[in-house]
């Protein structure tokens, strides 16, 4: 029996309660939860539903716990209800009805774990989006990894999700990027506020491979060629590095697009009609103070030139326009200051600024080698970047570590750590029991033990104290995957695993022998623990796959 389906029954228990005592069925929820105890002794699961509708039905709590507990008790598949404290209801299941959940779970595969719970929301979540001017850098990377689960998560719950990378393409920094690169190609030093590093010159070098007349023309001429080339050249090596990381968008979105297709001016001619724009000094200025924000906000210059804001005014309206209700956009630690901002734009719009807009602020991470952090890239000269962490750790171990901690929590990445083949090693030991479990099933072939149909399971044979530990585990799944989808938190995906299921799992595997002994006859017994460890495996694989890690097969 699922948490799902035991709730079911707690409520089918409550509209009979509340049709034998003449109570208002009105008051009855439409749906409602149980949660696995803190205590274990306690029961398997437990329920505030009395305590919920006590008020509402003027019916002492303790008095409509028994109630519920005595109907609870005549239900299939419940061994025993207990009432606790002010009218709680900690449920017990019997064996049998525990036990199913490895079928279902089997059964299930891949689907285990998806829900409807965010079904028709329409998100637009924007990640990474990193200036074209270099590689991705650690903080970039960081985003990546938990965008990209966020996205899984998200469609995982029911959501319709369009992941976006915004690139700056146009401004000042793609200037300096060019001065930088023409200067690289003269065989001069950067200038003073320009880019510097191996990356600029190695670029330089394919820019005048691609189009050697550039070698021929005026500087002016020239840092146009570098600027047009040299943005695609590293577009293309964002793009490819982040395919290689398993992160792929469904849109890549151009800043330049905003402004070649007048969308500033669009975004300009609505907020005027919402009535938040004013002149002064020459300025077009927005009335962001109105919605909280601690200044007003330039949109265009005295000399006419866009501001960076007045693009992220037209961006947000281009999402809004193509029917995005809801837009999450994910930023670094030093961009803590947007939200003020960002808020109050969405406010000038017409929006709900807590319905339409979400931003997410990352904090900062380090990668640590010998306790040191490092800070210089053999590539970029100035950070850490995606290539110098994959390099370090590899994909699965960098995309675990990044995800696996609250967004809003700096980290220090240990290569010892993380390259080490130990349990301490998170991501060594979660996948340790992907491996194990799939090795169990192999050597369970081997032996001609399988599992065969599910009429020939016999899930009440799974009465032993760390099976139904595991079980419990197992059956938390989807509800972790609902609530880190709900509120952004991949990384609780990562820590059930670790704490929940492959803890569980080691000590049901040291307990608990799935395969026969020598000359041992299979019994129904070692068919039914298979089934569990399948049931594992089947989680631990979707959990990782939800953080674009690999579940492997052998380690």
């Amino acid at each position: 029996m699922t948490p799902a389906e035991l709730a079911s029954v707690v409520l089918a228990a409550a509209h009979a309660v509340f049709e034998q005592r003449g109570l208002d069925r009105a008051a009855l929820p439409a749906s409602t939860v149980v949660e696995r105890p803190r205590n274990p002794e306690h029961g398997d699961y437990a329920s505030t539903l009395a305590l919920q509708l006590s008020k509402k039905v003027g019916v002492p709590p303790r008095e409509l716990a028994a109630a519920l507990a005595d109907e609870l008790g005549r239900a299939s598949g419940v061994k025993s209800v207990e009432i606790a404290g002010p009218g709680f209801l900690n449920i017990r299941l019997d064996a049998a009805a525990a036990g199913q959940l490895a079928r279902v779970i089997v059964e299930a595969g891949a689907e285990y774990g998806r829900s409807d719970r965010l079904a028709g929301e329409k998100i637009n979540l924007e990640f990474v989006s990193a200036n074209p001017t270099g590689p991705v850098h650690i903080g970039g990377v960081r985003w990546a990894a938990v965008g990209d689960a966020l996205s899984r998560l998200l469609r995982a719950t029911g959501a319709d999700v369009g992941t976006e990378y915004y690139f700056n393409d146009a401004g000042s920094q793609i200037d300096r990027f060019a001065r930088s690169l023409l200067a690289a190609a003269k065989g001069e030093s950067a200038p003073e506020d320009g880019y510097g590093g191996a990356y600029i010159a190695e670029i330089a070098t394919e820019v005048q491979s691609r189009r050697p007349e550039v070698r021929t023309l005026d500087d002016d001429a020239a840092q146009e060629v570098f600027r047009v080339e040299g943005v695609a050249l590293m577009f293309d090596e964002i793009r490819s590095s982040l395919r290689d990381f398993g992160v792929e968008f469904d849109t890549y979105f151009n800043e330049k697009d905003l402004h070649d297709r007048g969308e500033l001016d669009l975004a300009l001619n609505r907020l005027r009609q919402q009535g938040h724009l004013y002149e002064s000094e020459g300025a077009t200025w927005l009335r962001t103070t109105d919605f909280g924000d601690d200044k007003d906000r330039v949109l265009r210059k005295s000399n006419g030139e866009w501001t960076y804001f007045a693009a992220d005014c037209a961006y947000y309206l281009d999402k809004r326009e193509r029917g995005f209700e809801r837009v999450v956009i994910m930023l670094g630690a030093d961009h803590h200051g947007y939200i003020g901002r960002m808020k109050a734009m969405a406010a000038c719009f017409g929006d709900d600024p807590e319905r339409n807009l979400e931003i997410l602020i990352g904090q900062l991470v380090n990668l640590l080698r010998d306790g040191a952090p490092m800070r210089m890239s053999k590539r970029a000269g100035t950070v850490i970047t995606l290539e110098d962490l994959v390099e370090a750790i590899g994909v699965d171990a960098s995309r675990y570590a990044l995800a696996r901690y609250s967004s809003d929590s700096p980290i220090d990445i240990d290569i010892e750590l993380w390259t080490r083949a130990t349990r301490d090693n998170p991501v060594y030991y979660v996948q340790y029991v992907a491996a194990r479990t799939a090795g169990v099933a192999r050597n369970a072939a081997e032996v001609g033990l399988v599992p065969g149909d599910g009429d020939a399971f016999r899930p009440e044979l799974l009465d032993h104290e760390k099976e139904n530990e595991l079980l419990k585990a197992l059956a938390e799944f989807p509800a972790v995957v609902a609530t880190a989808a709900e509120l952004r938190e991949p990384h609780r995906v990562a820590r059930y695993l670790e704490e929940s299921v492959a803890a569980s799992y080691h000590r049901f595997y040291d307990n608990c022998r799935v395969l026969p002994l020598g000359d041992e006859e299979v019994t129904d017994l070692h068919r039914a623990r298979l089934w569990l460890n399948n049931a594992t495996r089947t989680v631990i694989a979707n959990g990782l796959h939800l953080l674009g890690v690999s579940a492997p097969e052998r380690m």
